[in-house]
């Protein structure tokens, strides 16, 4: 994979002249992309002293400065370690027509935490690179991956050349002389994790950087001729149909008679109140993320539900993430991207009044997406969440349930009644003439998304004072299993 001999030298007369060329095309790809709306990542990944940082500078140069932004992975931050292991790289990825250039990735924060990992965990990780990799190339995303190798003597060379000087020498760490020394060892790291991430779509491009300049020249080259293919195809691409499975679940088989007296509810929303607030403390000391997401039909309860399950919590400890039709920057975005960034960080709780189910549920009723992109959503949403729970968070999932029955009586309450009729639309109304569609929608989404740490709790929801005890009763349930897991 490492071939030396690969290693190119060219003079400074023979780089000017390629790179001159090479230079002007790039700006101008970068405006095609632009008008294309292509989201285009750019990955630098290498070897410490390989040159990374001048190809960059380089590459950057040739680029209008409002089409891109870099995100360099270095150390992470408090922010960074109290959230899933991909949340740092969602929220930085480029949106249509945006160049994005991290300056390494996921790729590198993988051997940065080997000596932390089992077997079992190194290959969930190259499983989930290769998942996500797929996801946003599949939302339209072109990736591009270089990796810059350079020998153990040269990277030495250039430690200490970067040592005796006084402007540079701060960027060689004891960190840089352990790589160097244990540099055989690192290179096959990298070999190793290269080959188990790489496919016919996600190929490296590995290029010896002995010769600086000839790095430069060869990336600008692929670059170049990868956004060339990538405008080429803009449009173009097919994505497979996934074929969905028989349906295991019909709503028709909730009992929606279920029911409390007004005393008992009283009773037990108060307990489940105070002990909603002593979990909330525990969860926090534990350092658990926890994701409550909340489906339902319009005027099942979700807003009152949510309202009594935080009455008692801190304020600080939790956020309520109303979600609607997605704004100009999120629609730049893939589709989870703005579920991404406001993921909760440990200890603390996200509400979201309507979620990522979107892309199911709306995005396909209503003709908002294709109807592969939809097909294929239910594995990249189980993909997804099996990450976040893997990286030790609780996601519980409720779709709250009526009857069209009780839809239509509390519609015309709504309407009836002064300081609520803000919250019924003519899109409440035009939703309900789609019931039965929404219904079928509903019953896939369950069967194709309830899995085994992230199922869906299909809550009776006539009742309302039934429905909001049941969420608090699952939400404690879950919470306390989650912190006797954390003390094993």
């Amino acid at each position: 994979m490492f071939d030396f001999e690969s290693c190119l030298k060219i003079g400074k007369g023979e780089y000017k002249r390629m790179m001159e060329p090479l230079i002007i095309k790039m700006g101008k790809l970068q405006r095609e992309a632009k008008t294309k709306k292509i989201p285009v990542l750019i990955i630098l990944e290498g070897l410490d002293a390989s040159g990374k940082g001048a190809v960059m500078n380089e590459l950057l140069m040739a680029l209008d400065p409002r089409g891109y932004k870099v995100y360099s992975n270095n150390k992470d931050t408090e922010e960074e370690l109290l959230r899933p292991f991909f949340w740092k790289f969602w929220k930085n990825l480029p949106g249509e027509g945006e160049i994005a250039v991290f300056d390494r990735s996921w790729y590198f924060s993988v051997i940065k935490n080997l000596n932390d990992m089992n077997k079992k965990e190194y290959k969930r990780r190259c499983q989930e690179i290769m998942d996500t990799e797929t996801l946003l190339r599949n939302g339209k995303t072109s990736i591009i991956k270089f990796f810059l190798f350079i020998s153990k003597e040269e990277q030495k060379k250039r430690f200490k050349k970067l040592d005796k000087n006084p402007s540079t020498s701060w960027r060689v760490t004891k960190e840089d002389w352990e790589s160097n020394k244990n540099y055989d060892e690192i290179l096959e790291q990298y070999e190793k994790l290269l080959d188990n991430t790489g496919n016919e779509k996600g190929v490296w491009n590995i290029v010896c950087s002995e010769d600086i300049d000839s790095a430069k020249v060869q990336i600008f080259q692929r670059t170049v001729a990868f956004l060339e293919k990538s405008i080429e195809q803009s449009g173009q691409d097919t994505l497979e149909m996934i074929p969905l499975k028989e349906k295991s679940f019909s709503l028709d088989s909730v009992n929606l008679v279920k029911s409390i007296s007004r005393r008992e509810y009283k009773k037990k929303l108060k307990k489940y109140k105070e002990k909603l607030m002593e979990l909330e403390h525990e969860i926090y000391e534990k350092r658990i993320p926890v994701v409550l997401a909340y489906e339902g039909w319009d005027a099942a309860g979700k807003g009152g539900n949510i309202k009594r399950t935080v009455d008692r919590l801190d304020p600080r400890g939790y956020d309520v993430i109303p979600i609607a039709a997605p704004n100009d920057i999120e629609k730049k975005h893939h589709y989870m991207w703005r579920f991404w960034k406001d993921f909760p960080k440990g200890g603390h709780i996200t509400i979201f009044d309507r979620t990522w189910y979107g892309r199911v549920l709306v995005e396909r009723v209503e003709g908002f997406c294709k109807e592969e992109e939809w097909h294929r959503a239910y594995h990249e949403i189980n993909s997804i969440e099996s990450q976040w729970s893997d990286d030790g968070a609780v996601i519980l999932k409720f779709w709250l349930h009526i009857s069209k029955d009780e839809q239509l009586r509390r519609f015309k309450g709504r309407e009836k009644t002064s300081y609520k009729n803000w919250k019924i639309t003519e899109e409440d109304w035009r939703n309900r003439e789609k019931w039965d569609l929404y219904k079928d929608a509903v019953e896939d989404m369950i069967t194709m998304t309830s899995t085994e740490n992230s199922e869906w709790h299909v809550i009776p929801g006539n009742s309302k004072r039934y429905a909001r005890l049941k969420v608090m009763e699952i939400i404690i349930e879950e919470l306390e299993k989650a912190l006797k897991k954390r003390e094993k």
